[in-house]
């Protein structure tokens, strides 16, 4: 069944029976039996068609997430403070293993384009919010990271491992990241880390501004301010 569901993913909202049988490599027999049942539950739907999407009931049981919706209602006021003060692109994101995973997004019509929507993953070492995460989180993790593959997107994206070390360590000690035209050569992002009640990093705030008009130092300090609220929203006392 989680194979099923998995054969749904951004690219591919909208399967057919045939398309999802191939895509989580199942017979049509086997397949079309889970899909019934799944369709019953409530965690698929089926259109007029006979194309399949992905139901309601996913949705109702992500939204218990402690990490996905309970986290934007908390988080989403200052977001949109954020927002109001500069209409750029402002993100709210949490790490799952090697990647990011954004949990919101605020967009203006006038602000520089992004590949990024709300359940978009990217790998860690290629955002400001990854940055963020990743530098604050276990050394074992950040030494695995780094002797792993780093994905290229742009001429700039970081893919040297002791460069990311060097990064990361600069994170630390400034309390913010930049990630210069990594994904998109006409972007860049300022995050800084959102903590728990116990002071662990548990998501990242950025925003994403175009490249040639960015200033950085006016940025950090309205980044820091909404982080820092989120966090104190969510119990964290400095």
């Amino acid at each position: 069944m989680l194979s099923v569901l998995a054969a749904f993913d951004h690219e591919h909202p909208a399967l057919c029976l045939t398309d999802i049988s191939r895509r989580a490599g199942l017979s049509l027999t086997t397949t079309h039996r889970l899909v019934g049942a799944l369709t019953e539950w409530g965690a698929l739907e089926r259109d007029e068609s006979g194309v399949y999407h992905v139901g309601l009931r996913l949705w109702e049981i992500a939204a218990l997430a402690p990490r996905g919706l309970a986290l934007r209602q908390i988080a989403l006021p200052y977001l949109e403070d954020l927002y109001e003060a500069t209409h750029e692109n402002v993100q709210l994101a949490v790490r799952d293993g090697r990647d990011v995973v954004y949990i919101e997004w605020l967009s203006g019509r006038s602000a520089v384009g992004v590949h990024i929507r709300v359940g978009a993953r990217w790998p860690l070492h290629a955002t400001g919010v990854g940055l963020a995460l990743l530098a604050h989180g276990d050394p074992q993790l950040q030494e695995k990271y780094c002797a792993g593959e780093l994905a290229s997107f742009t001429p700039y994206t970081i893919t040297d491992p002791a460069r990311l070390r060097r990064v990361l360590a600069e994170v630390r000690r400034s309390g913010v990241a930049v990630s210069d035209r990594q994904v998109t050569a006409d972007a860049l992002s300022v995050a800084a880390p959102v903590r728990g009640p116990d002071g662990t990093v548990t998501a990242a705030v950025s925003i994403v501004v175009p490249h040639a008009d960015a200033q950085v130092p006016v940025l950090v300090p309205a980044v820091r301010v909404a982080a820092r609220g989120i966090s104190r929203a969510l119990g964290w006392q400095p």
